[in-house]
């Protein structure tokens, strides 16, 4: 969902709003963010990290918090889990990726063959180059699949999970393609009462939860934005035609001077 995410300086607040007051440095979720000027609601934005920049930080919400809930919530990895990543270059992906490894998880990430460095870089113990490899073809066994692609069917990455793990589905699909996601998220649906590991969702929110963890998280260096590339507002179509194109390393991010 593109225009959502925003990061930037209050210009003014409402009568009844509390702990904000203009001038505060902020990040967080807030519809028609491709303009100059923006309005959000105050619960659902929170202090921006002194360690970012403006672009950085508008990186974080909703990418951020997809994978916050795929990793800690819906897969509720622990120490020790071992999971893996599909599409960990990727605006969800290398969030997830560090995610789960500060939950102390044994990280594998999938990506091309250029990303494999980057994905390495954010925490990945392992990186399956899915130009020359299948991590479907039973091999190995994950406790937890977040899957950002949608390239698989069920079928296969169901032999990629271990007994009783869980695969988390974040919808995905090749940018532009709609019904083969949909049509794998209604499988999952259908299968996950018949089947012995776990078949989910990432449900959507916008938690105000869910930006403090991340921010604590950039606090702690823990979890650092990936940013692919950054465009002026005058050429925000030429950055989603990026996205829609499936070249993005991380997110890409439109400045307002």
């Amino acid at each position: 969902m593109a225009g959502v995410d925003a990061a930037g300086r209050v210009e003014a607040v409402g009568a009844n709003v509390r702990g904000l007051r203009r001038g505060d440095e902020v990040l967080g979720f807030c519809r028609g963010a491709f303009a100059e000027y923006a309005r959000a609601e105050a619960d659902k934005v929170v202090p921006k990290p002194v360690s970012l920049t403006f672009g950085q930080a508008a990186a974080v919400p909703m990418a951020g918090a997809a994978a916050l809930r795929g990793i800690r919530d819906v897969g509720a990895v622990r120490a020790g889990h071992r999971v893996l990543v599909n599409g960990a270059a990727g605006g969800v992906g290398t969030y997830a990726v560090q995610i789960a490894a500060a939950l102390g998880a044994e990280v594998t990430g999938v990506c091309s063959t250029r990303n494999a460095g980057l994905v390495r870089s954010i925490g990945a113990a392992h990186v399956v180059d899915y130009t020359t490899e299948d991590f479907t073809d039973g091999r190995a066994r994950y406790d937890v699949i977040l899957d950002n692609v949608g390239n698989r069917p069920l079928s296969r990455l169901r032999r990629a999970l271990a007994p009783t793990g869980t695969l988390v589905l974040n919808g995905g699909g090749s940018p532009g393609h709609v019904f083969g996601p949909v049509a794998g998220i209604l499988r999952a649906v259908v299968v996950n009462s018949l089947v012995r590991e776990r078949l989910r969702l990432i449900p959507h929110e916008q938690e105000r939860e869910h930006l403090l963890t991340l921010t604590g998280l950039i606090e702690a260096g823990k979890l650092t934005p990936v940013l692919d590339r950054t465009y002026p507002l005058a050429d925000t179509a030429e950055g989603l035609r990026r996205v829609e194109q499936g070249h993005a390393r991380g997110k890409v991010v439109i400045t307002v001077a």
